[in-house]
């Protein structure tokens, strides 16, 4: 050392000690994993010794895809896995279904809860991943006996079996059900819960089930337990961190065509593409056609699978009870997951969504009530600081903590880094306030500034609120009823043109439109007021697009809105009585 800063020596060997020690990582991409070791190498070079052994801690795997706790085993294979997906037979999956079933319910061959079978001792195989973990990498030997290390431990019997009985698992979701009933036991081709329990008892699986296994291999089903069982055995890591995939599960039929097929990929509209896909279907087999058609319908089914993996709720065993809803985003998926994992504090890159979208509002909610949300700062990349994302998109930096934060941190709108410390800017918001501001939703309420952030607290604090979801007794304090009156599209056989009633005999008064005892009444659309203005446009004529209600107009106390259509009164008086509503005023409002 000199004046208390290490020597360059020094520096390299802590940094090899930490990068095998500590760094951990998973990707779904086998050359990503190669690229991430090579550079870890690079890095961490430290002249004299071999490089380090990273195999056991940079694993290939789809993160999103395979048992996180073996207990889900001892439940058995959740109902959802059989649902008839793009190419099954509904037959063939019902009686797999049926089956399924029926082993839970303790009629199959193997009742787990009768002793026969029981979970993988994991500590074993943790212990033994700790022992392994404390070799020494001094020497090319050393690295060559832990190499051999590592693979004894996934060669062993106890591994063996816990990692058959996760593969069958998550088979059960990705292989297609066809070929109607089987005829015996021995000639079935999906895994149900039975063959899960027997993989877990003696390691022995009927027939050919033991090679349908090899489905959750071919899809890299990844299996946390047993990739790291001694981390997740204390709980998870201390840290996770991580910029993941912002992708929807569905299968993107023009990304999966841009490379193979670019004349259906530049279709001009979907009816097209679709004419061009059941071309291929059409195509003889042996055909490079017929084989792209089986290439895409087996990537559409496997992303179902997945869909219908990651959608399993909670109480089933499922993965994701918070995300795993909507159109699923890989992005909220993994911001679940990053915090499951976090022993300590999880740091993630995100769409903003994850904080105020209607899908991801469980997760953040989830957040809030247990206070485990440090800090959300928003973005707008206008500045482009993610070069091949559009300008106008927003994402947000989100750290997880697992101690109790009193409050979270905000900021939104920001365009660059610096700005998180502008005080102006940055503002804290107790879980109390935002279940104030946002009582239904428990989402991210969205402020430019820490002004805007008081002052609203500061009016919503001074007022009960309006409507709570929740039942309960001070849940609607104001007793309102809530109606979407008319819908401009399913009622428009309702609506008359100013002409049109003029033609029919009817005589304008006022603002309503009378012949004998029929009065027709003006239909508001929301286009026509806006935040405290309820004379924001209009239809001059009552024909085309709406006009901006000029500063003149305003000025006239006497000037009116004028619409484009007009309801009938009795219309209107009926739908209100429908909720019971007798009074004559009714207040409304637009979204946004």
């Amino acid at each position: 050392r000199a004046d208390g800063t290490p020597a360059l020596a020094d520096v390299r060997h802590a940094l090899r000690d930490v990068a095998r020690s500590c760094l951990h990582g998973v990707d779904r991409n086998p050359m990503a994993v190669e690229l991430t070791k090579v550079a870890l190498w690079i890095e961490t070079v430290d002249p004299g010794l071999p490089l380090g052994f990273f195999d056991a801690q940079i694993r290939c795997g789809d993160a999103l895809l395979g048992v996180f706790d073996l207990k889900v085993l001892e439940d058995g294979v959740p109902d959802a896995a059989y649902k008839p997906l793009t190419g099954d037979d509904k037959d063939t999956a019902k009686y797999y279904a049926r089956a399924n079933r029926d082993e839970k319910a303790g009629q199959g061959s193997l009742d787990f809860t009768g002793g026969r079978s029981r979970l993988p001792a994991i500590r074993p195989i943790a212990t033994e991943y700790t022992g392994f973990r404390a070799l020494g990498e001094d020497t090319l030997d050393d690295i060559i006996t832990k190499d051999r290390r590592f693979r004894s431990i996934r060669e062993s019997e106890t591994f063996h079996k816990a990692e058959m009985a996760c593969d069958l698992y998550v088979a059960a979701f990705l292989l297609p059900k066809t070929g109607g009933a089987p005829t015996s036991r021995g000639t079935r081709l999906v895994p149900t819960t039975s063959d899960v329990w027997q993989a877990l008892d003696d390691g022995q699986v009927w027939g050919p089930i033991i090679g349908q296994a090899t489905v959750a291999r071919r899809a890299r089903a990844f299996h946390w337990p047993l990739e790291f069982p001694d981390v997740m055995q204390r709980s998870g890591f201390d840290v996770v961190l991580g910029n993941p995939p912002w992708e929807r599960i569905k299968l993107q039929e023009q990304e999966f065509f841009a490379s193979r097929s670019p004349e259906i990929a530049n279709a001009a509209n979907k009816a097209a593409r679709d004419r061009l896909i059941k071309a291929l279907e059409k195509a003889i087999p042996g055909t490079a056609d017929r084989a792209l058609f089986d290439a895409f319908s087996e990537a559409k089914r496997e992303a179902e699978a997945t869909s219908e993996f990651v959608r399993v709720p909670g109480e089933d065993g499922g993965r994701f009870a918070l995300t795993g809803r909507g159109d699923v985003n890989t992005y909220a998926l993994f911001a679940e997951l990053f915090v499951s994992l976090s022993h300590q504090r999880a740091g993630l890159i995100v769409p903003t969504g994850i904080a105020t979208d209607a899908t991801t509002a469980p997760f953040f909610a989830s957040l809030i009530d247990r206070r485990k949300l440090d800090s959300l700062y928003s973005f707008e990349n206008e500045e482009f600081i993610f070069p091949a994302v559009h300008h106008s998109f927003r994402f947000c930096l989100l750290t997880a903590s697992s101690s109790s934060s009193e409050a979270t941190k905000f900021a939104f709108y920001l365009r660059s880094i610096s700005e998180i410390s502008d005080g102006d800017r940055a503002f804290s918001l107790s879980p109390e306030v935002i279940s104030t501001l946002n009582p239904n939703t428990l989402t991210a309420p969205v402020f430019r500034s820490r002004a805007d952030a008081e002052v609203t607290s500061r009016i919503y604090s001074s007022a009960p609120i309006f409507l709570r979801e929740v039942p309960g007794a001070d849940s609607n304090l104001w007793g309102a009823k809530f109606i979407t009156m008319f819908h401009m599209s399913g009622d428009s056989d309702l609506f008359k043109t100013s002409a049109h009633l003029s033609e029919s005999g009817f005589e304008r008064s006022g603002s309503d439109w009378l012949r004998g005892k029929q009065r027709y009444v003006p239909l508001f659309e929301a286009k026509l007021f806006h935040q405290f203005d309820h004379r924001w446009a209009s239809y001059p004529d009552a024909t085309g697009d709406a006009d901006d209600v000029s500063e003149s107009e305003k000025s006239a106390p006497s000037f009116e809105v004028q619409g484009r259509y007009w309801v009938p009164f009795s219309e209107v008086q009926s739908r209100m009585a429908a909720k019971n509503w007798s009074r004559p005023w009714q207040i409304g409002w637009r979204q946004n």
